[in-house]
Formats: C-alpha cells, sequence, structure tokens
C-alpha cells in the first residue's frame, strides 16, 4: 500500500479485506502475533491496545452526562468551531448516513450527529456524547488513535480492536491549537464501507486545518491588555504568549519564567540563585546577564527588578492544573495535564513543583479509581514505572496485561541492589511508590 494511512487501496476489494483482517485479529488476540496484510498504524495501535489491557469484546464508557456533558462542551475550544464542523460535514453525515463526531484530546466524545437511523445504530456500542473513546478505553478507533499519534488516520472494518465496532469504517483527523500546537481533540467521519476510499482521509484533514484556521481568527493572539499565557508542561522549553507574540523560551529563561510567574510578589537575587542553581559557585554575575537576556527576548515592560518579578499576571498551564485539582475536576485536571513540568529542569525549585503537582494529580487519581484515568496515566512515559499507580490500576482493570506489568515492576523493585545497574554502571530507574515521579525526555515540541 503506497500511503499506510489510508486503509484500503482503490480498487481494493472490501469483502476480501474485511475476512483478511478478521483473520488477522483473531490471530492477534489468540496468539499476539500481527499477520503481514495489517498496516503498521493499525498493528501499533493493537499492541497499545493490548497493552493498556482493552479486551476485544470490550465496551466504551460513558463518563459525562446531562449538566456535566454540557458544562465541559461549553468551555471547550472546540465548541468555537462546531458551526463550521457542522457546515462544513453535516450535510454529507446526514445524506450519507453518517456520523460527524468530534473528540477531546482525551478521546472523550462531545459531539456526535448525523443520520437518525445510523445514530440509533451507534448507541448501542455507546458512541455517545460523553463516552470515552480513547485507545486505552475502547482500543484502534479513528478519534481515539489520531489524538493517540497526532495524525489523520483512517480505520476500517476489522481494524478496530474492539468486535462490536468491526462492523463500522471512520477517519478522524486531530484538530490543534494554533497558538500553542496543542491537540484539543479530533473531528471524525463514522459509517459504512465506504468511507474507506482516501476522500475520506483527506476530507477530515482539510476540515481540521479549516478549524485551526477559524481559531487562530477567533483568537489571532493575545492583546497586549489581556493575560499573557505560559506553557510549560511536557516540554524542556516553555512558550510565553504575550502581547500577540509567540516567544519560544530556552530552558534557563523557561525556568526563570515559571518560577516569577509563581512568585507574583517578586524575587530577590538570592532567592532566584537558589531556586535555579544547584551549584553555590554560581555568581550573581551570572543570574544578572541570563536576567538582561531574558529582558531584551520579551521586550520593555513585563521583567522589572529590585525584586525580580513579572509586571502582569501571567496565567500558565501550571495554574490550570492545580485550579482544577483544588476544585476536585480530576478528569479536568488530567486533561489539562500534557506531561511534566520542565522534564529535564534540575533547578532545584523547578524540580519541587514538578514533583508537588505530578504527586497530586497521582494522589487524585489513586483515589478516584478511573481504570481509564488510571490507564492514561501508566502508559505515559511519566507513568511506566509508578508503581501505586499500576497497583491501583490492577485494582480495577485486572487484565492480563495489567497483571503481568505490575508483576514485572515488583520484580523489578524487589531485585538485589547489585542488579539494578546495568552493564554500563547506569542506575535503573527507582520505581519504589515512595520515589518522585521519574522525569522523561522528549524530542522538541514546536
Amino acid at each position: 500500500m503506497t500511503d499506510p494511512w489510508v486503509a484500503l487501496e482503490p480498487g481494493a476489494d472490501p469483502a476480501e479485506r474485511v475476512r483478511m483482517l478478521r483473520r488477522a485479529h483473531e490471530t492477534f488476540t489468540e496468539v499476539g502475533r500481527v499477520p503481514r496484510p495489517v498496516r503498521s498504524v493499525v498493528a501499533d495501535s493493537w499492541r497499545r491496545s493490548a497493552r493498556a489491557g482493552v479486551g476485544p469484546d470490550g465496551t466504551a464508557r460513558v463518563e459525562l452526562v446531562d449538566g456535566d456533558l454540557g458544562a465541559y462542551r461549553a468551555e471547550h475550544p472546540l465548541a468555537r468551531v462546531m458551526p463550521l464542523f457542522r457546515e462544513l460535514m453535516g450535510t454529507f453525515a446526514a445524506d450519507g448516513e453518517h456520523l460527524l463526531a468530534v473528540c477531546d484530546a482525551h478521546g472523550r466524545l462531545l459531539w456526535v450527529e448525523g443520520d437518525a437511523t445510523t445514530r440509533r445504530r451507534a448507541d448501542r456500542m455507546n458512541f455517545v456524547p460523553g463516552a470515552r473513546w480513547a485507545e486505552t478505553a475502547v482500543g484502534t478507533n479513528a478519534p481515539g488513535t489520531a489524538v493517540a499519534v497526532d495524525r489523520p488516520v483512517q480505520v476500517f472494518a476489522a481494524e478496530h480492536f474492539i468486535r462490536r465496532v468491526q462492523p463500522w469504517t471512520c477517519a478522524a483527523a486531530p484538530v490543534h491549537d494554533p497558538r500553542t500546537g496543542r491537540v484539543l481533540g479530533a473531528v471524525d467521519i463514522t459509517g459504512g464501507d465506504g468511507l474507506a476510499h482516501p476522500h475520506s482521509l483527506g476530507f477530515v484533514q482539510a476540515v481540521a486545518r479549516a478549524a485551526e484556521s477559524q481559531l487562530a481568527l477567533i483568537a489571532p493572539g493575545q492583546p497586549a491588555a489581556d493575560m499573557p499565557e505560559l506553557t510549560a508542561l511536557g516540554r524542556d522549553e516553555a512558550v510565553l504568549v504575550a502581547a500577540g507574540r509567540r516567544i519560544r523560551l530556552s530552558r534557563r529563561h523557561s525556568e526563570i519564567l515559571v518560577l516569577l510567574a509563581r512568585h507574583p510578589e517578586g524575587l530577590t537575587g538570592d532567592e532566584l540563585l537558589c531556586a535555579l542553581y544547584e551549584d553555590e559557585s554560581v555568581t550573581p554575575v551570572t543570574l544578572r546577564a541570563e536576567l538582561a537576556r531574558l529582558r531584551r527576548l520579551l521586550g520593555p515592560g513585563l521583567l522589572a527588578s529590585r525584586p525580580y518579578r513579572l509586571t502582569a499576571q501571567v496565567e500558565s498551564d501550571v495554574d490550570v492544573v492545580e485550579r482544577r485539582l483544588d476544585a476536585g475536576a480530576v478528569t479536568a485536571a488530567v486533561t489539562a495535564y500534557v506531561g511534566p513540568l520542565l522534564p529535564a529542569s534540575q533547578a532545584p525549585a523547578v524540580v519541587r513543583l514538578r514533583r508537588r503537582l505530578a504527586d497530586g494529580l497521582r494522589t487524585a487519581l489513586i483515589a478516584r479509581g478511573d481504570p481509564d484515568l488510571l490507564a492514561d496515566w501508566a502508559h505515559a512515559p511519566w507513568g511506566e514505572k509508578d508503581l501505586d499507580v499500576w497497583r491501583a490500576l490492577a485494582a480495577v482493570r485486572p487484565t492480563a496485561a495489567v497483571r503481568s506489568r505490575l508483576a514485572a515492576l515488583e520484580s523489578e523493585l524487589s531485585a538485589p541492589a547489585d542488579w539494578a545497574r546495568g552493564a554500563a554502571g547506569h542506575r535503573i530507574p527507582d520505581v519504589r511508590s515512595d520515589a518522585a515521579p521519574a522525569t522523561y525526555s522528549q524530542p522538541p515540541r514546536p
């Protein structure tokens, strides 16, 4: 196949392809091997689904209903482009007996609209607003896989991991925040085998790009009078949006902005030195040079001195997660948490804040006991060795895959100290439940 993201080659026999896929699916669910006819994007998704403990006979779970669903949708950024989605896709969905669906960044369906008969059929598999269709919840499917891999994707018939979804075909594309590049969710078209045509994939991709352009027009950047926004979770170099500018910061400048945003009253030079540097030999001259460079980068008026402080209140993604946690909105807090704070930073104050935020989320997740939220955390790079979370997940979702992973972690914990070093003398990351959550490295983000 020339394009691995397209489900069915032009001229291919859909019925024969379905038979091949069903045989391949049975082989995978029985022995864990993916036969050759399966596309690589689907094979990778099946493996992720199995690692997440998803079973082929599972079903989606409805998480949000009634007022909770309405409030969440009203606040979601994609609500602003729903009229555009309906204009571009609504008639196509209704006339073709398809469904238009929009999900958030965690695969939770927010809107499902289209042909009434098709909607009633979809209701029987919980393809409804408020249901969680993340890969970690229901396995391979277009909206869940699109947000998982951050790519437009088609899923045809028995490529779906759960059997009851295999009569369907869908195509979805992620939608990004035009300012930060962060995935907001995905737009999806779901229906019959006719959607396996390459045009449906190009169609949803074009709609997603149109939505991003519309979002950029609605909010082309923060006016000077508006609150600057700092994005520092899940990335080593923070981004500041202020006065209509998008500024990518160096690692040291990212640390300084995070700390000053946390201390609107300001920090003295000595306090910043202690907060930023473990090495006591670093001189105030070094810090002053960094601050001078940062002031030139930010432009006049935002960074003041004596003490060092920001002259405007800065809204950070850390603040958003903390507010939602304080309000008990655990799902919303996890949605906003895209990774540890400045993962590569070793600045003492940043390390403390990173640990405190992650520990707060972990504690709330374990107390909540939601298997999907726990699975999302456990399969994220920062949760792969989180023993407490894996134990909590095993208690509420005791699948063979989860139990196997938990046993491996517990075995690693109980191994003699001499075994905890690799051949080159490198320590294996600590997996004790009282250990600080490990940081992780990731490629630079735009």
